[in-house]
């Protein structure tokens, strides 16, 4: 028997493109071609912290070059040995050396049938990830909003929310700053939308 079909809003579809375009821009630089298509996209109107922070990363993109973007990318969140701004969320909630979200985090995306590819070297906190399954919630398994809210608030908010303040703080941040205050604001307008609806 054929699966019913299921209607996904316009605005779930809305955030979970922005999800994903988070998870792109932090997971590696933007190439030729995602410059040009966030050149081409239509502005988010208004004069929210959102709109004027997508802005002047579309502004960025204008004057990019996308090895010179390689290389501030490796030099933030990859580095030669370590790191500058660590991309792991875990790293900015963890109080404790017996704090282990990473275990509780495994737990619930394996509950949801998620789970890291084995040629994927990244753990499963790094915003990249956790943005991405924040996608795949919304627009793939259509999961309930509390259930949303759930993994917003415990996995991704407060890493998230410390993670985009460290790179804005970064003096080797340029084309990043602007990524960084488009996620922040991002991040701040889907917390503020969970305390509504809960």
């Amino acid at each position: 028997m054929a699966q019913p079909l299921t209607f996904v809003a316009p605005e779930e579809i809305a955030r979970a493109n922005l999800y994903g375009l988070i998870a792109r821009l932090f997971y590696a630089a933007p190439d030729e071609q995602l410059i040009s298509e966030l050149v081409r996209a239509q502005p988010l109107e208004g004069d929210s912290a959102i709109a004027a922070a997508w802005r002047d990363m579309v502004e960025a993109c204008r004057s990019a070059f996308p090895v010179t973007l390689e290389h501030e990318h490796t030099e933030l969140f990859v580095g030669t040995g370590k790191a500058e701004v660590t991309p792991y969320l875990s790293h900015y909630v963890v109080k404790y050396s017996t704090d282990n979200p990473l275990v509780e985090l495994r737990q619930q995306l394996a509950a949801w049938g998620l789970g890291r590819r084995e040629e994927v070297p990244e753990y499963e906190d790094h915003v990249s990830g956790l943005c991405e399954a924040m996608r795949f919630v919304i627009a793939v398994q259509q999961r309930p909003a509390d259930e949303q809210r759930m993994f917003f608030e415990r996995f991704v908010h407060r890493g998230a929310v410390a993670f985009c303040d460290a790179v804005n703080a970064s003096s080797n941040a340029r084309f990043y700053q602007h990524v960084a205050r488009f996620a922040r604001a991002f991040f701040d307008i889907e917390k503020a939308a969970f305390e509504m609806v809960g």
